[in-house]
């Protein structure tokens, strides 16, 4: 079945029909999911969100847009989270210079203490890079325990940038853009990364695929991504859910 290994229900949009929209998945062929925090009150909610349905899992960390008024002591309250039982990573955490706040040191302040937070945890970490690729390729190199694993979660950049990250031993997100018309680069990572380290991932509410496109996302959506995935590496949709599968409960150590 369906593993959608990145997601946000916790969000407002979700707020009119979220238990019924989840108690829906297992009949739309989504076996689990896991629900990524973004910051103090989304991962309040990803824990919540783990501990009331039994087919989602946890990721606890802070996005670098908001890491700005962060100090130490949600450091530490992120460590007490992880030891949880369905708590699986950290993230998403990482750098977004697509706008100019919080400044790029701020950014990469926070960004190194998460990494810390995630070999203190020996957890697998969820990257979010954005128009950032040089300073986040650096700051893994230099801060990042690798043995530990990860993924660059809506992966957007060059297939030479993914080939260092899968020889490092990273997954790479697929989501919704693979399905855009203007998502040549992403094309061509997928047709030359191997399947056995590509995961799949919504990021809902944000970035539908088409038909959806600009609506909001959600885990059974995930059916298109899995069809233009199985285009481009010429094989069956099945073949592509059950790698992708067991692709995420490896890079999630639910296997």
């Amino acid at each position: 079945m369906i593993f959608d290994t990145h997601a946000h229900y916790g969000d407002n949009r979700f707020n009119k029909d979220r238990h019924k929209l989840l108690m829906s998945m297992k009949q739309n062929g989504i076996e689990n999911i896991v629900e990524v925090g973004a910051g103090i009150q989304s991962t309040k909610d990803a824990i919540a969100l783990s501990e009331k349905y039994d087919f989602i899992y946890s990721a606890v960390g802070i996005h670098p847009s908001e890491v700005a008024d962060i100090d130490e002591r949600h450091m530490e309250w992120l460590l007490s989270l992880s030891t949880k039982e369905k708590v699986v990573a950290i993230g998403e955490i990482g750098l977004d210079y697509h706008y100019n706040e919080p400044e790029r040191l701020v950014q990469k302040k926070w960004f190194k203490r998460q990494l810390k937070l995630a070999r203190e945890a020996m957890l697998p970490v969820i990257i979010h890079s954005r128009d950032a690729a040089e300073d986040t390729l650096d700051i893994i190199k230099s801060d990042c325990d690798i043995k530990n694993g990860g993924v660059i979660h809506c992966f957007s950049y060059s297939p030479e940038i993914a080939h260092i990250y899968l020889d490092m031993g990273f997954y790479i997100g697929v989501g919704g853009v693979i399905t855009f018309k203007n998502s040549k680069k992403l094309a061509d990572v997928v047709e030359k990364a191997p399947l056995d380290r590509i995961v799949i991932e919504t990021d809902a509410p944000y970035l539908a695929p088409e038909p959806y496109r600009g609506k909001r996302n959600c885990s059974i959506y995930l059916k298109y991504v899995i069809d233009e995935i199985a285009r481009i590496k010429k094989i069956s949709q099945k073949e592509i859910i059950d790698i992708t599968e067991r692709n995420a409960k490896k890079l999630y150590r639910l296997d």
